[in-house]
């Protein structure tokens, strides 16, 4: 039950990032009569690409931090696949994600979506539960599970949102970076980037996933204002006022940084060396990371949907290869 919930966090990576941008003409041409306030338009969507680059960070960084006394050790508990090392693992994870796919795009072809909001947020308030679980008492993490669940579903403003999402995306990625080996992560990163480009730019199916839920408001996502006194809660017309990453584009490439940084997991990086706790392999994985989302946020002002993982998976593949050849340390 517990993997499964986390792969559905994985398949949020669908909600991707983009800025869908529904202008009429008319908008467009008087923004150009009025260059004042397309260079304020300008500045603030700037200011949310900042924004949304530093969520990516604090998710980096918080499921360091959780996997931080386990660099030694993992217990098995803790672990969702009981072989961290079999590739095999990577075939559920994605079968699992196709079928979840498939699945959902048939309730929204058959307009059930309040059985995929129930779904989502049963799978939000069990992720919230194992998570907090690892930090706090059962009883504890089992209140504050349903508390929040239960405040995002009566309010499901943009900060709130973010605010959980954040540590639902921290805390699955912890989980799969230290329940995979790294020889799994890289070709599941490789599979998923692969699937997400033709997903999006081929098939389109996801686009048309993440169009059909976004009126849902459900906590898959991470969402940035680009505009001042923006409300998620009520806005009509998505894509206009606000930039979007689906949970799961963070998650993925997080899950390498994790792996990376664990040589209880990769005997071979115990050699490795570090600065603090986190080690030169994990470091350039993070890095790496952040310069593919730099480079997205450039091309995303085109005002269509654009696959998260082709770039943000490669930049973490290479910066962990640099970061392994600085080491002195093999690959795999």
């Amino acid at each position: 039950m517990e993997a499964i919930c986390y792969i559905l966090s994985l398949w949020a990576s669908k909600t991707h990032l983009y800025r869908a941008v529904h202008f009429t003409n008319n908008m467009e041409k008087a923004e150009e009569t009025q260059p004042q306030k397309k260079a304020e338009r300008d500045a603030m969507s700037n200011i949310a690409l900042l924004g949304m680059g530093i969520f990516i960070l604090l998710i980096q960084l918080g499921a360091l931090w959780m996997s931080a006394p386990f660099i030694k050790e993992v217990p098995k508990e803790y672990q969702a696949f009981e072989n961290p090392t079999a590739v095999s693992n990577d075939l559920y994870v994605v079968v699992m994600i196709l079928v979840f796919t498939a699945f959902f795009l048939l309730i929204i072809k058959l307009n059930k979506k309040w059985a995929l909001q129930a779904i989502i947020f049963f799978v939000v308030a069990m992720t919230l539960f194992y998570g907090l679980s690892v930090l706090l008492p059962a009883l504890v993490a089992l209140v504050l599970a349903a508390l929040l669940t239960v405040f995002l579903y009566i309010y499901p403003e943009w900060w709130v949102i973010d605010a959980i999402g954040l540590p639902i995306a921290a805390f699955a990625a912890w989980l799969f970076g230290i329940s995979l080996a790294l020889l799994p992560i890289l070709i599941l990163l490789a599979v998923l980037a692969i699937y997400d480009f033709i997903s999006v730019y081929k098939t389109g199916h996801m686009v048309t996933l993440a169009e059909g839920v976004m009126d849902l408001k459900i906590p898959i996502l991470l969402v940035v204002p680009r505009k001042r006194g923006y409300s998620f809660r009520g806005e009509k017309e998505f894509g206009q006022d606000a930039y979007y990453m689906g949970l799961g584009d963070t998650i993925i490439p997080t899950m390498l940084v994790i792996s990376a940084n664990l040589p209880s997991v990769n005997a071979f990086l115990s050699k490795a060396p570090r600065i603090g706790f986190i080690s030169y392999p994990a470091l350039g994985a993070l890095i790496g990371t952040l310069i593919s989302f730099a480079v997205l946020s450039l091309i995303i002002g085109k005002g269509k949907p654009h696959a998260g993982l082709p770039f943000l998976n490669t930049g973490a593949i290479a910066g962990y290869l640099v970061g392994c050849a600085v080491s002195g340390v093999g690959f795999i």
